[in-house]
């Protein structure tokens, strides 16, 4: 194609008042592309064209004629009509410019004009635009060939943000056919205010962020161009913020929202601001956004309490569970920040840590242990709250637990000082123990007041608060109370009142104040005589209420406190018959004792304990040896004076060692009395009652024997038949067990009576004829010996029988003693021509035995001892009891 030349045709219709100059530039003159150049805005009504050369034209456009330039806006001269100097074989190019939004009918240039066709041609040629794809919104006017706008005309909608906006139109003629290539370019107008992507933009900002962050905001966009595309920002008045642009390499500017001063969520947690976008033309359009400014919570509040000490009043005997307070505390933060955990910090005193317990989510703290008063009496909790942000922030408030005392503590004796054992002679107000009485409560809870039971012998005496002295009020006697229970009794002044005791076990020592006390006074001992050497005689016993040394009691009999006469005169201290041992005090026999030598031993017993000083007691031991049938019979020499014959011992066996003669006359009537047979014992009692019995000749003689009396008398008259001479054999026996007795031999010589008369005349005074047989001094000598002893047994057995009758009394008034020494089996007391004694049974009775007038008593009585085993069955025996003896050891 050849080159496209470019002309300048300027169409001017009318003039609305205004003027646009179109002037085509040549590319040389200022260096630019061709273009269209305008000093103003065009108004509907005017046009502007540049036509160019034919498309596909590489040439520069042709100079324009200097008459085709409109100068100052003002369209002068006649109609001007730029030819083209040379047309392309394909066509040419013509160059509009419109307004966007231009109405419809709105003439944009006379195209058939512009195109160099004449009247009538455009319609008979049939020129027509030929659409490329999209809606051109423009026609060419079939009758007068003008390009006029069909419909609106949107350049933001045609070519959105590109500059200039151009349509490319192409144009056919007919006959012959030519395209015509039209340029349209639609100009821009402030038709569209800036538009934000929102109405409301969020932004969230922390409120720690400190001054001068800029935060990145998103501008507006203004769908037109140029100046009415260039936009300038405002920000509504905010203290806080404003609003910055910044250039930048690139085409478009930066806008920051800056943070002038920081925030606080507290106080403004969000701000509303308004930002507005204002374009660059004359009458500026304005598009705004809202900013909702979020601030964002950072933990910088701590956790608040109501108050910063709580003070709470428990009892003491709160139960486990019980609230104590709860706790509040409250964080203006959001969110996590604001979520508040509780717990204990600490606790005074620490060992008290375990007594409480809170709620991490609630704050209720509520008792976890016991609470006592008079351990821990205030508690003081430090409570922190602790929000959840990072870092955590934690407040603190102080709980101070104020315990009340309830009377739950007994009161407590304590004894600090014992002094025991206390001696038995201690004075009065002596200080047996010190005490120290508390009670842990408080108050008229922990007053407490003492007492001692039993009140005496012991009492209280306060010294000074809550201690006390045990002392003495009452004398002491060990051997009465050797050990004292007391008791300490507390009862403090709560409601109800707390007691409580305390025991004390008063032990009470020994002195020596007590002398050893023998049961009786006097003790009387029977011994039988003939016992063993070292024979116990009796048990000795002395008390002595004392302990220890004080009452160990020794026994010794008295040197100076007893003895016996013996027989054939002088004294013998007891001590040489019996001793006494000196710990058991068991009484012995040193010898064997002899009846008929010793009776009746009276001595003093002594019983002395071992204490500081000693102290002794005395008794009186009254031993009576009784009697065993350890002597037989023995013949005494007749009496002066009266019938009487000699006589002569025999043993026990009955031989005879001598004769007795006596005459008796013939024709004597019975019961004459022709001799009397005299013997003696020297035992006592049963053992010394003598009975005569004649042992020849038996059977019914002449002659009988007194059974006590042992007189010799005729049982009938004598007759011749009875002989000369009668041989006569009397036995003297005893009433001992085994009975001891002696034979006596008397012959009797029946004479006329003068022979008896002679006979009687010759033996002088006596009486009786003496003949003797054999050893006639011998038997002198044994009768003074036998008088001797018969006045010593009749002095002894006086004596025992004023003795036994005084005990005898005594026994009978005076109380029964509890111990008898001697347990051996009593004895009878018989007092028979002889004049001997000895002890028998219970009761007391008098026997009369003989032929005639009673020559003998027997009198049976009990000494002041216990009967012994099997007395009661002899008690009934009606006849005269046996004789007893005491068992020999």
């Amino acid at each position: 194609m050849r080159p496209e030349e470019w002309f300048f045709i300027e169409v001017q219709e009318e003039c609305l008042g205004s003027a646009t100059a179109c002037r085509r530039l040549r590319p040389g003159a200022s260096g630019k592309e061709p273009g269209c150049e305008r000093g103003g805005a065009a108004e509907a009504g005017q046009e502007s064209r540049c036509i160019q050369a034919a498309e596909g034209s590489s040439a520069e456009p042709r100079p324009v004629p200097e008459a085709a330039v409109v100068m100052g806006g003002v369209c002068r001269g006649p109609l001007l009509l730029v030819l083209q100097l040379a047309w392309g074989l394909v066509g040419g190019q013509v160059r509009y410019s419109v307004p966007e939004e231009a109405k419809a009918g709105t003439v944009v240039g006379r195209l058939a004009q512009d195109l160099g066709l004449e009247a009538g041609e455009p319609e008979a040629r049939r020129l027509r635009l030929v659409s490329q794809g999209r809606r051109a919104s423009v026609e060419v006017s079939g009758a007068s060939g003008a390009l006029v706008v069909s419909s609106r005309l949107d350049r933001e909608e045609l070519c959105g943000k590109s500059a200039p906006c151009s349509l490319r139109l192409e144009v056919l003629v007919e006959r012959p056919l030519r395209v015509f290539h039209v340029e349209l370019e639609v100009t821009d107008i402030n038709d569209n205010a800036p538009i934000f992507p929102a109405t409301r933009k969020n932004l969230s900002v922390s409120e720690s962020t400190p001054a001068g962050t800029r935060l990145p905001l998103e501008g507006a966009s203004d769908a037109d161009v140029g100046a009415n595309a260039q936009l300038s920002y405002g920000l509504s008045p905010s203290e806080h913020f404003r609003v910055e642009e910044e250039d930048s390499n690139s085409r478009s500017k930066s806008l920051f929202l800056v943070l002038t001063k920081p925030l606080d969520r507290e106080t403004m947690p969000i701000h509303r601001l308004v930002l507005a976008a204002t374009d660059g033309s004359r009458s500026p359009l304005t598009g705004t956004v809202e900013l909702v400014i979020s601030v964002l919570d950072s933990n910088d509040n701590v956790p608040q309490f109501s108050q910063s000490v709580y003070i709470v009043v428990l009892p003491e005997d709160a139960l486990e569970g019980t609230l104590v307070v709860g706790l509040n505390a409250t964080d203006p933060d959001e969110g996590s920040n604001r979520e508040v955990i509780y717990e204990i910090d600490t606790v005074i005193p620490p060992s008290a840590s375990s007594a409480f317990s809170i709620d991490v989510k609630s704050g209720e703290i509520r008792l976890k242990g016991a609470l006592d008063f008079e351990t821990v009496a205030l508690y003081e909790l430090q409570i922190k709250a602790r929000d959840q942000g990072t870092p955590p922030l934690s407040g603190h408030c102080k709980v101070v637990v104020e315990v009340l005392d309830v009377n739950d503590n007994a009161p407590e004796v304590w004894v600090t000082s014992l002094s025991v054992p206390v001696p038995e002679d201690a004075a009065v107000g002596t200080v047996v123990a010190l005490l120290s009485v508390s009670d842990r409560d408080s108050g008229a809870n922990g007053r407490v007041r003492c007492t001692v039971w039993p009140s005496a012998p012991f009492g209280l005496v306060s010294t000074f608060a809550g201690s006390y002295s045990l002392v003495l009020r009452e004398a002491l006697d060990r051997e009465r109370v050797s050990e004292y229970e007391v008791e300490v009794r507390a009862e403090d002044g709560g409601a109800p009142p707390l007691r409580s005791s305390r025991g004390l076990r008063v032990p009470v020592s020994d002195v020596n104040d007590n002398a050893p006390a023998f049961a009786q006074a006097v003790y009387t001992v029977l011994a039988r005589e003939n016992n063993a050497a070292g024979a116990e005689l009796a048990r000795l016993f002395a008390r002595d209420p004392d302990e220890a040394g004080n009452g160990r009691v020794s026994y010794s009999v008295s040197e100076s406190g007893g003895g016996a006469a013996v027989s054939g005169g002088g004294w013998r201290p007891a001590s040489s018959y019996v001793s006494v041992d000196a710990e058991s005090g068991r009484l012995w026999a040193l010898q064997p004792l002899d009846y008929e030598e010793l009776q009746v031993l009276q001595f003093e017993v002594r019983a002395v304990d071992s204490g500081e000083p000693s102290l002794c007691g005395n008794a009186t031991v009254q031993l009576f040896v009784l009697d065993e049938n350890d002597n037989a019979p023995v013949l005494l020499p007749p009496a002066g004076g009266g019938p009487g014959a000699v006589s002569a011992v025999s043993s026990a066996s009955g031989a005879d060692s001598g004769e007795l003669w006596a005459w008796a006359t013939w024709g004597a009537p019975a019961g004459q009395v022709l001799a009397k047979i005299r013997a003696v014992d020297a035992d006592s009692g049963y053992n010394a009652w003598l009975r005569y019995e004649l042992w020849e000749p038996r059977g019914k003689g002449p002659f009988r024997v007194g059974l006590y009396s042992g007189e010799v008398v005729t049982a009938r008259s004598l007759e011749e038949a009875d002989g000369p001479r009668q041989r006569l054999v009397i036995v003297v026996r005893d009433h001992g067990e085994p009975a001891r007795s002696a034979t006596a031999t008397l012959s009797v010589s029946l004479v006329e009576g003068a022979e008896a008369a002679l006979g009687a005349s010759g033996s002088g005074s006596s009486g009786a004829v003496l003949r003797q047989a054999e050893g006639g001094a011998a038997a002198s000598a044994s009768v003074t010996t036998t008088n001797v002893w018969l006045v010593v047994a009749i002095c002894a057995v006086s004596s025992l029988f004023l003795l036994a009758v005084v005990l005898y009394g005594a026994s009978r008034w005076a109380p029964r003693a509890a111990v008898l020494s001697g347990a051996g089996p009593t004895t009878l007391v018989c007092a028979s021509e002889v004049g001997s004694w000895s002890y028998s049974q219970r009761q007391s009775r008098s026997l009369c035995v003989a032929d005639g007038a009673g020559k003998s008593d027997l009198m049976v009585f009990s000494p002041n001892f216990p009967p012994p085993a099997g007395s009661a069955e002899k008690e009934t025996h009606p006849e005269a009891p046996a004789l007893l003896q005491t068992s020999k050891t």
